[in-house]
This record gives C-alpha cells, structure tokens and sequence, in this order.
C-alpha cells in the first residue's frame, strides 16, 4: 500500500493541464494524480500559469486549490503568476513546492532563501538542454531534486550544468494504459481514408510545428520512395496540425508521394487509439525529443515502434528493447528498418508480439510504476512519513 497518512502541505507549480494536451502538461497532470493518490490527507494548492478553469477530463481531490493565472493579458501573465507563487509561499510556508517547468525553479529559489522552503522541479527536454540563464542554472543547482524524465536528459543536465549527481534523478513519462489497447483496424477508418485491411500503414502522431522538425517526419517523406520499391501499396499517415503542413505538402508534391501520404489532421483523444490501431508500424525518428509519450501509446496497442537512437526516445525504447531504434539523419537506414519491420524480417520478434509488448510498456513505463518510483523519490525526503 503506498498511501502515506502522513499530512503536509505541497505547492505545485504547473504551466497548465486542464486545456491544451502536450507532453509537459500530461506529465502534470500525471505527477498530481500520483501525488495525490500517495498523500491524500494532504492540503494542496496548485498554481496554473496558463489555464483558467478545471475540466472533468483530469482527476483531483475535491479540497484541491487551484489558482488561476490564464485569463491575465500576455503582457502581465508571467509577472502575475510569478508574484502569485511568491506571495502565497511567503504567507503559506509550504512544506515542499513542486514544479513540472524548469523556468519557474527561479521563483522557488528565492522562496528557499527568504523562507528555506525546499523546491524539486521537473526537466523534459529541450527546455534542460543548453540552458544560457544564469538564474536559472542558480537556481537549478539549489533545488533539493531535480526529476529528469529521461536518462538522456538527465546525463545532458549533468554534463552541460555539472550538477551534483545524487540530486537529478529519472521519473519517466507514464502514460493511461486504460485507453491504448490492441484492436483490429477500424472499419470506420478504413473506410474513411479508403484502405485495404492488408495495405501496409505507417503512422506519425506529432504536432505540425515549424520549431519541431526534428520530430522525423520529413525523413519519412525521404524514405517512401525506397520503402516503395519493397511495398508499392504502403501508405503513410499524419496525425497532428500545425503551421509546418503546407510546406510538407510541397514537399509531398516534389517527391510524388501525393497517393500515398495521408493528413490525418486533428484527432480527438478519444480516437487516438483507433488511428493507432489502424497501422503497422509508429515511427517517429526524432533527433532532439526529451522522451515521446507517444512511443508508449503505440506500444501499449502492440504496434512495432521505429524511433531516433540520439535522444529521450532511446528512453522510451528502453535502449532497443521495445522498438527499433535508427540514425534519424539516415534516410537509407530509416527506410530499410522500415521496410524489415512491415516484412516482419525485423531481428527484434518481441515488437511482432502485441500482447507481450504490451505487457513490457506497462511494466516499464505504466501508472503504477510512476508512481512507485515517485513514491521513493518522496520516502527519502520525508522519511519520518515511512
């Protein structure tokens, strides 16, 4: 039983969870459950920089106080949530203050000089990575523990800021196991996009975003016409919307894949599983990724993963373990790797195994090891607790 009758009083400090869905803000929303289901006596006041109310999509305690800061203008948003953190930490003297941004760990470092208030924070990725601020790097080398969710950014943190290597630990990303799970294709989808239940899909779930082409999915594009040569009917699809579609779409016209690349759009959580469930093959060969929830989806409905072998994605796939891991600057490996995997000539059979899988991303990666691991990290800090 991990539930500690112990009360304190936590201060979280997220950038938001009840709207916009990114991997920083499912990791919040995650770290609270766990926080909550392990000290449920516990008085918490959760502040939002960019949220303005709560949503029903995300499970809190009913004596749970948030604090809004989203409805402020831009101008006056930051300065507002950060006057809101200091004041109500100086008044309420909490017994830790979590923070699931790095760039709030400068407002809990002066917290901890005025009022020795100890502070942990949470570095995803490209946000721990080359860090120019010095009040920042201050204030990272006074927080009591710094989480990482990768060993890969926990290894770049050490490296580039030369930390004290007991306090930066690894708290991976988890995931809702309940909702990913491997199913048949869905008739409904491939009726939509007009596809056959034997034709070869590979899919790409990622935002469209100018600053995020490292997430690989160009180098797909690079990689159909060989892939082609093998299996002339694949079909690749695009989950996500973004500013960067029309300049993929020029793209898709130079190299004439338009009859075989597939813009999925938006999709809605709900139906994410089905789009997972729809190919044979995730692939997403990043180069500058902190971690990628989105690995685990895919595992979780048993789909064989190909991910970039240079950042948090290795993480993820647990060093090969899971899913295939590639040079994401090598087009010729990606395709081939690709084309091994839908062949099923792939060496790794683990990744043609759904059910066990499965099972291997809930063990490695599901709620119930987040939150025994979370629950260490608190055992050590409040050890009277135990």
């Amino acid at each position: 039983m991990l539930t500690r009758a112990d009360k304190k009083h936590f201060h979280l400090w997220l950038p938001n969870i009840f709207g916009f869905k990114g991997g920083i803000q499912v990791y919040s929303a995650f770290f609270l459950q766990a926080l909550q289901s392990l000290y449920p006596q516990s008085q918490y006041d959760v502040f939002l920089k960019l949220d303005v109310q709560t949503s029903a999509d995300i499970a809190y305690l009913s004596e749970t106080k948030f604090h809004f800061t989203g409805g402020y203008p831009q101008k006056i948003r930051t300065p507002a949530f950060v006057s809101r953190l200091i004041t109500q930490g100086l008044l309420q003297n909490p017994d830790l203050v979590m923070t699931t941004h790095m760039n709030f760990t400068i407002a809990a470092y002066w917290l901890k000089r005025l009022r020795n208030i100890p502070y942990w924070t949470v570095a995803h990725g490209l946000e721990a990575w080359d860090i120019q601020n010095s009040a920042l790097k201050t204030a990272l080398h006074h927080a009591d523990l710094i989480l990482a969710v990768s060993g890969y950014t926990r290894d770049r943190l050490l490296k580039e800021q030369n930390l004290d290597p007991k306090k930066v630990v690894i708290l991976p990303n988890t995931f809702d196991g309940s909702r990913f799970q491997p199913a048949p294709k869905p008739s409904y989808l491939l009726k939509k996009y007009q596809l056959k239940p034997e034709q070869p899909i590979i899919l790409t779930v990622a935002r469209l975003s100018e600053v995020e082409q490292y997430k690989g999915y160009d180098q797909i594009l690079y990689a159909l016409p060989k892939i082609r040569q093998l299996i002339p009917d694949v079909q690749y699809m695009i989950v996500g919307k973004g500013n960067d579609r029309i300049r993929l779409e020029k793209l898709i016209a130079e190299l004439e894949l338009q009859n075989c690349v597939t813009f999925a759009g938006f999709v809605p959580d709900e139906q994410l599983c089905d789009y997972y469930n729809l190919c044979d093959v995730f692939a997403m060969p990043s180069k500058r990724e902190g971690f990628g929830i989105v690995y685990l989806e895919a595992l979780a409905c048993g789909k064989p993963v190909l991910g970039g072998n240079q950042d948090g994605s290795v993480d993820a796939l647990c060093h090969g373990e899971l899913g295939a891991l590639v040079n994401p600057n090598d087009v010729e490996q990606i395709a081939d790797t690709l084309s091994q995997i839908i062949l099923k000539t792939y060496p790794n059979d683990l990744i043609f195994q759904p059910e066990n899988l499965r099972q291997k991303v809930m063990n490695h990666f599901g709620f119930e090891s987040f939150q025994k691991t979370f629950a260490s990290y608190l055992d050590s800090h409040f050890p009277d607790d135990i």
